[in-house]
């Protein structure tokens, strides 16, 4: 098929669904993923849509607010996703506090076997629900909820977090990279992240190796202030100390 006419399908269905997965593009393609992404990529260029992290948004908005919903996000790397949350699951003690940022990974981490006798504290309002449903004691911080991400932000979720002293702490990410650390795509769910991150003993972050040197726009965590679960250290992060290769 001709870059012109994939180019033309793929701006044509990300007009029907107004955002859209690397995923869902290679159903209707039938062609390679790494064939997509350059097409994601020129056409950004181009200026005819917004590239994020596993697909692309309608470009209506300024690249801070781009990003794809809980649902299209739960559809890019599951299997990659599925091996880092199994992995953090096994890293809870007994007696641990634990911060739980929002997140399709993060999320994943409540499917695999975790110790009981914990704390958890999170801005994920399904993260909550179902850590109770669970029989976990969990801690939903108040504020202002994001309809994309489903995460609560705000003032007030700062100054609620602020009050804690976690022992750990799991955050996700859209983009890591040496120079830039760790982005993801908005403001205010950054700033949430910074202030929770300052006060875990241990902070995580989970992420796929996809996702390793893609910058988003707004930086949350120096690179060597985290230690980084992954379930493939990408090509020149091998000495890396802080990345922790999940098995």
């Amino acid at each position: 098929m001709l870059t012109e006419k994939r180019h033309g399908i793929i701006l044509e269905l990300l007009q029907e669904k107004r955002s859209i997965t690397v995923a869902e593009i290679k159903d209707r393609l039938g062609i390679s993923e790494s064939t997509i992404r350059r097409d994601l990529n020129a056409l950004d260029r181009e200026g005819k849509l917004t590239k994020v992290f596993g697909g692309a948004v309608v470009l209506d908005g300024p690249a801070s607010s781009a990003e794809l919903s809980v649902s299209q996000k739960l559809q890019v790397n599951e299997e990659e996703k599925r091996c880092v949350a199994r992995y953090a699951a096994s890293v809870i003690r007994p007696h641990d506090f634990i911060y739980l940022d929002a997140g399709t990974t993060t999320g994943y981490m409540l499917e695999y076997p975790m110790e009981k006798n914990v704390t958890f504290v999170t801005n994920a309002v399904d993260h909550a629900r179902r850590l109770a449903v669970a029989g976990y004691r969990a801690l939903l911080v108040g504020g202002e909820l994001r309809g994309t991400t489903e995460a609560v932000v705000g003032a007030q979720a700062i100054l609620s977090i602020q009050e804690y002293h976690f022992t750990l702490g799991f955050f996700g990410a859209n983009g890591i990279s040496r120079r830039h650390g760790c982005t993801t795509p908005d403001s205010s769910e950054a700033l949430v992240k910074k202030t929770a991150l300052r006060q875990c003993g241990r902070p995580y972050v989970l992420a796929d190796s996809s996702k390793f040197d893609e910058v988003s726009s707004v930086s949350f965590a120096g690179f060597h202030e985290v230690e980084i679960i992954t379930e493939c250290i990408p090509d020149g992060y091998g000495e890396c100390e802080n990345l922790r290769l999940a098995k």
